[in-house]
């Protein structure tokens, strides 16, 4: 089985320098021509068998952009939303420093955002996701997951079995492309972050 894990393209909180996650901007209209180079990346190189997206906006239309190249069908995963940044979803990220600022020495990772999540609700969220993802649709051959950078990032620690801290990260570019592949119990990572379609 593998996965084809991909963010969206570019999406207007982009430009507003503001805290996004759970605000639910829509792609501009780079992100757009983003997320078409990128279909038809995938449709000739890694054609899915299935898609599964967030709900938010811009994940939700790259997705949409990619069945309308692949052909298949196409599901929304509520857990595949990006972090639930709370207070903080579509604020400025000066005023979010001024009404809302980190503690002293950071969020504790168990502690929640007000009307948010924490970091390990966030990173076990992702861990559910992953494993329902390789039971439910262990039969097909290539599921594409269309989601954001931190939900992607997490993904990536649930397949190589890591622990949650903030040691490592896995940054996603627009549309970026990673290939995981799960064969005879090896978890194998084919590529990471691929975004030789926008050089086009």
């Amino acid at each position: 089985m593998e996965l084809l894990v991909i963010r969206h393209g570019q999406s207007e909180a982009d430009l507003l320098g503001v805290h996004e996650g759970r605000a639910d901007f829509p792609l501009t209209e780079l992100g757009v021509l983003q997320a078409n180079k990128m279909a038809t990346f995938v449709a000739e190189n890694f054609p899915p068998n299935l898609i599964l997206s967030s709900p938010l906006k811009r994940a939700n239309r790259t997705a949409e952009i990619l069945q309308e190249a692949i052909g298949c069908e196409l599901l929304l995963e509520h857990d595949l939303m990006e972090f639930n940044n709370g207070v903080l979803a579509g604020v400025s990220r000066e005023e979010a420093s001024i009404k809302y600022p980190l503690p002293k020495n950071g969020r504790p990772v168990h502690e929640a955002i007000q009307d948010g999540e924490s970091e390990l609700e966030f990173r076990f969220r992702a861990e559910r996701v992953f494993q329902k993802n390789i039971f439910d649709y262990q039969d097909y051959q290539r599921v594409a997951i269309v989601s954001h950078g931190g939900l992607i990032s997490n993904l990536i620690k649930s397949f190589l079995s890591q622990a949650n801290n903030k040691e490592y990260a896995f940054i996603t570019g627009d549309t970026g492309i990673h290939l995981l592949e799960i064969k005879n119990n090896l978890r194998i990572i084919r590529f990471l972050n691929k975004q030789e379609h926008l050089l086009n």
